[in-house]
């Protein structure tokens, strides 16, 4: 019988890889938002199982209407909580993951997006990676802590989490302002990996720019305005805009040099009544905006509309409306407390050699425990490769590891 969680995880690994089967076989995807009911249910389950007290909140159909797009008014919401009172504990510490993958794609080397098939060392399905990988490994290490009966020197909270693939606003940004949570400190278990702890985040803006021309037959092209040729000048145009913002800097603690990006076309769409011998009346596409952690998402929107504009009026006959899609807020804590040494320290002894602190390109929940809750919050977790394409995978050891480090973070730090 093991004596320590680190040599019941090591027993039970094996149980790590079904563990995540069971999660990734449950196709999450958002949007529209499938199998929400389903896995939050499995996952209430697990955490009453590991000694928490767990519930689901649901999100009333009134506000998932105010928000959603109609398409998605039938798929709920719901967000999942976990809690442990330790006897005499006067902090807590909430781990927080999202159950929401992006939609899948073909072109899976085992045929199914959602297989979980473990080959070689690796786990493969949608949500291995970003960010199943890491539920199941909390929930093994609080098995482990259960099973070995050593308590976490702090109370302990734990929420999975709906919608962060769109703009976690039903999901972490309700829990953090509507859940009964009094967290001191928060892991949201994404953003870090291997030995580097996230300290900060980057943000974004979502936009979609429609260009307006006007139609007219494809023999007589003269006669009507061609969306799509202004909508190809204004998407050249932006490439000044992008030589700006490379001239901004942000250093981020690991010596990094990060630069605020600008992505075209992640979408783009002709528009209705399209036909090869139709001049076309519409065309648009999206602007991923990446916003470093010292700039805000308001300058930002505000800079790249303004830009728009001015590039429009020098393109004859151009003519666009700019429409906002999401956004998510940068954030960046500068890691001098002592809960980010305390990480650290648990990263350096699992894994080996010196931890460091970083900041992620993409944007994660972080920021709304660190900006709404004002907490010290950092982001680490076993991460993986091919996150949002096919083939997501992620390496069983790390797996393993990160359920180790989270288990010596509840037991050996007391805040």
């Amino acid at each position: 019988m093991p004596t320590t969680p680190v040599a019941y995880l090591d027993a039970h690994a094996g149980d790590l890889a079904m563990l995540l089967q069971r999660l990734v076989r449950l196709p999450t995807v958002n949007p529209p938002g499938e199998n929400y009911a389903a896995i939050t249910a499995l996952l209430v389950r697990e955490l009453r199982a590991a000694g928490l007290v767990s519930q689901r909140f649901s999100i009333p159909a009134a506000r998932l209407k105010r928000h959603l797009p109609r398409a998605q008014h039938a798929f709920p919401r719901y967000n999942v909580l976990g809690q442990l009172a330790v006897s005499g504990a006067k902090k807590t510490l909430h781990f927080n993951a999202h159950y929401d993958v992006v939609p899948a794609g073909g072109g899976w080397r085992h045929g199914s997006a959602f297989s979980g098939t473990v080959e070689d060392g690796w786990i493969y399905g949608r949500g291995t990676a970003d960010m199943k990988g890491s539920i199941a490994a909390l929930l093994l290490a609080l098995r482990a802590l259960q099973a070995t009966r050593i308590t976490p020197l702090m109370n302990v909270e734990v929420s999975f989490t709906a919608d962060e693939e769109t703009d976690s606003a039903l999901g972490a940004g309700w829990l953090v302002e509507h859940a009964p949570i009094a967290p001191d400190y928060a892991v949201v278990m994404e953003g870090g990996e291997g030995n580097t702890v996230c300290c900060g985040h980057n943000g974004v803006v979502w936009l979609n720019v429609t260009v307006h021309g006007r139609a007219a037959h494809g023999s007589l092209p003269e006669r009507g305005v061609n969306a799509l040729e202004k909508m190809a000048a204004l998407v050249l145009a932006l490439d000044e805009h992008k030589r700006a913002l490379a001239r901004r800097t942000f250093a981020s603690p690991d010596g990094r040099t990060m630069r605020p990006t600008l992505n075209i076309g992640g979408v783009f769409a002709s528009g209705p009544g399209g036909k090869i011998n139709t001049v076309p009346a519409l065309a648009s596409f999206s602007i991923d905006r990446r916003v470093l952690p010292h700039e805000t998402v308001a300058s930002a929107e505000r800079e790249i509309r303004a830009f728009l504009r001015a590039a429009a009026r020098k393109i004859p006959g151009c003519r666009i409306t700019v429409e906002k899609v999401s956004h998510n807020h940068p954030c960046y804590s500068p890691p001098a407390q002592p809960f980010f040494a305390a990480m650290a320290a648990c990263v350096g002894r699992v894994r080996g050699g010196r931890a460091k602190f970083g900041v992620s390109t993409g944007f994660t929940d972080m920021h709304f425990f660190a900006a709404r809750r004002k907490i010290p919050t950092l982001g680490y977790g076993p991460g993986g490769e091919h996150e949002h394409g096919a083939d997501e995978r992620a390496r069983l050891s790390e797996l393993l590891a990160s359920a180790k480090i989270y288990a010596k973070l509840l037991t050996t730090f007391s805040g």
